[in-house]
Order: C-alpha cells, then structure tokens, then sequence
C-alpha cells in the first residue's frame, strides 16, 4: 500500500542477526518503495557489465585485491579487468552509481551499501540503524547458517568488522554510532512488526505524511 503521493528514501543499516532487512523489507511495503539490497548487486553488475558473482564476493568489503590473481573474473563484453585497472574504488562507483539511479526513479528502501551517504543530497531521505540484543543477533545466526553459538559470536564479530571498515572508509562517518544516523533503534525491545511500525511512524512524521 503506497501512503504517500511524494518520493522517499529509506536507508537501513543493520548489525548482523538484528532483523534489519526483514524490517527494511516491511518498510518497503508499507511506503510501496522499491526494495533494494542483493537486488541492487544485480543492477550494479548490469550496469558495469560484470558478473553479478563478482560483486557478491566483494560486497561491503575492503582490501580484496590482496587475493585478486586468486579470483577467477567472469567478464561479459569488451570488458577487461586488468586493461581497466578495476578496483574495489571502481566496484563502489558501479554500485553508488546505481544506488543513485534507482533513488532518482521511485521510492527506494535501501539496505546498507553506504546508501545513506550516496544520498546525502537527495531530498525526502531518512536514515535508520537497526541493533538487537547480543544474544538474540546470536540465536538468528545460529539458526540461519546452522551454527553454534561460538561459530556465530565469531561470524558477527568478522562480518560487522568487516562492514564497518567498508562505511567507515567511504563516508568518513562511523558505522552504527548515532550521529551517522536520523534514528537507532533496538529491535529486541518491541519485536521486528512492532520495531517496523515504530519506525514507520517516525517516518511519516518526518515526512508529514
């Protein structure tokens, strides 16, 4: 169901096992946005005219080229790796220029890829950060990836480390502190519908909806 008649930006940062895209998900609903998270790595790789595989191996990391002449590249087209100089500087330009792409067409929820900051100069955008409780976050991962609860504490400790050296480095801000964001909210508090209509409401109220 689409409430409003104006264009919105939702972007969704998340810890791991927080529930944020499942609540980005229901959040697009709600606005009737376009969707984007995998789904823009398709778009990007579109764009770039590289394999959709390549971008997933890459996502939201930094410092991949250490094992680049392990990578076996799949190109399409005229592209050629090595003849461009590609880089993971090149793989974001794709993707932020994707981002943009999508944001200048309809209302978009965006889930991470520093969408937050490729928007900054858009209008009628709102940036949220999801978290959730350690042992909760745990117990998601656990059963998600079939892992015990050492495997997950280490796998979101890797993962965030990760993702937080990516935003850092892109935006100059820090991931997951509040002043990089509209609105951080815990979902272990109300639940991932209850979490979804609270900020829901925190979004129409911005917007005047």
């Amino acid at each position: 169901m689409d409430n409003t008649d104006k264009k919105i930006i939702i972007n969704v940062g998340r810890q791991i096992g927080s529930g944020g895209r499942i609540i980005a998900k229901m959040l697009a609903d709600t606005f009737g946005c376009k969707f984007y998270d995998k789904e823009l790595l398709n778009l990007a790789a579109k764009e770039s005219g590289f394999s959709e595989k390549f971008f997933e191996q890459n996502d939201e990391q930094k410092g991949f080229l250490k094992s680049l002449f392990h990578l076996h590249v799949p190109l399409m087209g005229e592209n050629n790796f090595y003849k461009n100089n590609f880089s993971q500087d090149s793989l974001y330009q794709f993707q932020s220029d994707a981002i943009r792409k999508a944001a200048a067409q309809d209302s978009c929820v965006f889930v991470g890829r520093t969408a937050d900051y490729v928007l900054r100069d858009f209008k009628n955008t709102v940036s949220v950060f999801i978290t959730a409780n350690l042992d909760q976050r745990i117990q998601r991962v656990c059963k998600r990836y079939n892992m015990n609860r050492a495997e997950a504490r280490k796998y979101i400790h890797s993962r965030e480390e990760d993702r937080a050296t990516y935003y850092n480095y892109y935006t100059g801000k820090e991931w997951g502190h509040s002043e990089s964001y509209d609105l951080c909210i815990n979902s272990s508090l109300l639940g991932l519908e209850e979490t979804e209509l609270f900020i829901a409401q925190f979004i129409k109220k911005r917007f005047n909806l």
